[in-house]
């Protein structure tokens, strides 16, 4: 007799964790577009372009090329004096309106952080427009003094425009960091009989010199990564990344397989600077907590004058790029645009809007799309990171951070020599915006990603613990109570990268089309082509997408965002 009291065997149900699902899935994400590309990169610089076999050629002839070594040690050589400048202006700019009453100190910052949105190409653009062989200074000193300008092209003109444009980084840094200088160290040294000059360099500059270090390698990373301001106002003076995309893409000749070996030159350069700055960093660490923050003082009459002519003549020049392009934006020019003359018009607007209105709505939507997945790859990363540590999430801390130190043309090569063809069985990804977007994800990404964990690392874990208690999954925790409370760094960082992503031209010179031309190719185009005007009128449309980023931005941080990103 069967036993009818006997009850089912119930199958125990198995507990997926849907946290590890979506950290395979960003594994697979990264792996597929950013770790094969780099392999499909390496594996090309070792072909032979003739014969298609494994070989050292092309890392032969790079060193046996002495013009292409030439290149390099020209990168070098602006990298550094870039960084060495910046450093130079931007740490006593910061100190001064950080640790003294400036008058005007809140419109500085504003025009400062305005500057460091801007893409460095437009500054390029500006100062040849400026102060190029016809540029509106040229023909002044010389029609009214007969003064000769020195050339603005070259070796000076790259460093005097690209350290104009990366001290904003340098300012932004260091003024964060010395909100953090407890002042009571300061009060210390001045009771000792430490004070001016000798206490900036014997006690300021050692506390923060951590953050010194970090900037000074953003400013060299995004000055040998940096394409649009040797292209400009190099003449001449050739740059690896310059040599990069003459050899994929130049006119005359082109060696793909040569192109893949320098970028693989440019990616062990660039992680030797990183690994050099984070042991350079570990020589400097410490802890401080700034229980008196820093107060601002009043200086003396002849300092405070000193003071104030030097924040005010570095903040005029950092800002004077953007000002000028405004400017010859409503001057009127010929109708090819070629010409400036006398009078004022808005025909480059009109053009601009006419001829660049489908330019216009693919920066829009290229920009859109990516950023939204962007925050959301950012957001999930950054949980995974802070709050679910494991082998597999910092193995994917390590790979979204790759892009960090990889110059944004190499990315754009390795993503072009890959994803050309079927992968896979896939379709070519490349001639459409997906590529494109891709290639923002894996550049921008890791910005929104420092102030998302940034952020979360300051949130307790007990808010998450006591909603789980209470009865909420961990799924709906992390979407009604982590990511509210992460919102506010969510969002400074994704404003950052939207400006990033609007801006950006070393990458997007390899990926696009004429179907998914953006503002930045234009501006690009129209200088190559001459055509000032408008290129003005399209530079100063992108300015306005910036301006509109930086309220958004400060009305976020309410004032006080570093811009660090």
């Amino acid at each position: 007799m069967k036993n009818e009291n006997k009850k089912p065997v119930q199958k125990q149900k198995r507990n997926y964790d849907s946290w590890l699902i979506v950290t395979i899935i960003l594994l697979v994400f990264y792996g597929f577009f950013m770790l094969y590309p780099m392999f499909a990169l390496v594996k090309q610089s070792f072909t032979d372009k003739e014969t298609g076999v494994v070989s050292m050629v092309n890392y032969m002839e790079f060193f046996n090329n002495k013009s292409n070594v030439l290149a390099l040690q020209h990168s070098f050589s602006v990298s550094f004096w870039v960084t060495v400048f910046s450093l130079l202006l931007g740490v006593p700019l910061a100190y001064f309106t950080t640790c003294y009453k400036i008058r005007g100190s809140k419109l500085i910052r504003i025009l400062i952080i305005l500057s460091s949105m801007s893409p460095p190409f437009v500054g390029a653009f500006s100062w040849v427009v400026f102060a190029g062989n016809n540029g509106i200074l040229t023909r002044f000193m010389e029609d009214t003094f007969g003064i000769n300008m020195p050339s603005i092209y070259g070796f000076n003109g790259i460093v005097l425009v690209m350290t104009l444009g990366f001290l904003s980084l340098v300012y932004l840094y260091v003024s964060g960091a010395l909100k953090n200088v407890d002042n009571s160290l300061i009060e210390a040294s001045a009771n000792l009989g430490t004070s001016g000059i000798r206490r900036f360099m014997k006690v300021i500059i050692p506390l923060i010199m951590p953050t010194i270090l970090a900037s000074a390698l953003m400013v060299f990373m995004r000055a040998f990564a940096d394409f649009g301001t040797p292209v400009f106002i190099g003449k001449g003076y050739q740059v690896f990344t310059v040599l990069i995309y003459d050899q994929y893409s130049g006119e005359m000749s082109q060696n793909k397989a040569y192109a893949a070996a320098l970028s693989v030159i440019a990616i062990i350069i660039t992680t030797i600077v990183f690994l050099v700055q984070k042991w350079a960093n570990t020589k400097f660490e410490f802890t401080m907590n700034a229980l008196h923050p820093v107060e601002q003082k009043k200086a003396k009459p002849l300092q405070s004058f000193l003071m104030h002519f030097y924040c005010y003549f570095i903040t005029f020049l950092a800002f004077l790029p953007q000002m000028y392009v405004l400017y010859s934006s409503f001057q009127k020019t010929s109708e090819s645009g070629l010409v400036f003359k006398k009078g004022y018009s808005l025909n480059s607007y009109k053009y601009v809007l006419e001829a660049y209105s489908d330019t216009i709505w693919n920066t829009i939507k290229i920009a859109v799309s990516a950023l939204l997945l962007v925050v959301l790859v950012s957001v999930v990363c950054a949980y995974l990171v802070v709050r679910r540590r494991n082998i597999f999430n910092q193995t994917l801390d390590i790979m979204t951070m790759m892009p960090y130190i990889i110059p944004g043309s190499v990315v754009g090569v390795a993503l072009i020599v890959t994803f050309n063809k079927s992968v896979l069985g896939l379709p070519v990804m490349t001639g459409g915006p997906f590529i494109m977007i891709i290639a923002l994800i894996i550049r921008r990404s890791p910005y929104t990603i420092r102030s998302s964990v940034a952020i979360l690392q300051q949130i307790p874990r007990t808010i998450e613990e006591a909603s789980i208690s209470l009865g909420a999954s961990k799924a709906k925790t992390f979407f009604t109570v982590t990511l509210p409370m992460m919102l506010n760094g969510v969002v400074s960082g994704a404003i950052l990268s939207w400006v990033s992503i609007i801006t950006e031209l070393s990458t997007a010179i390899y990926l696009f089309t004429y179907r998914t031309r953006t503002m930045t190719i234009s501006v690009y185009e129209l200088v190559t082509k001459g055509s000032y005007g408008y290129a003005s009128a399209m530079a100063s449309i992108l300015t306005v997408f910036t301006v509109i980023s930086l309220v958004l931005y400060m009305v976020v941080t309410k004032g006080e965002g570093s811009g660090t990103a």
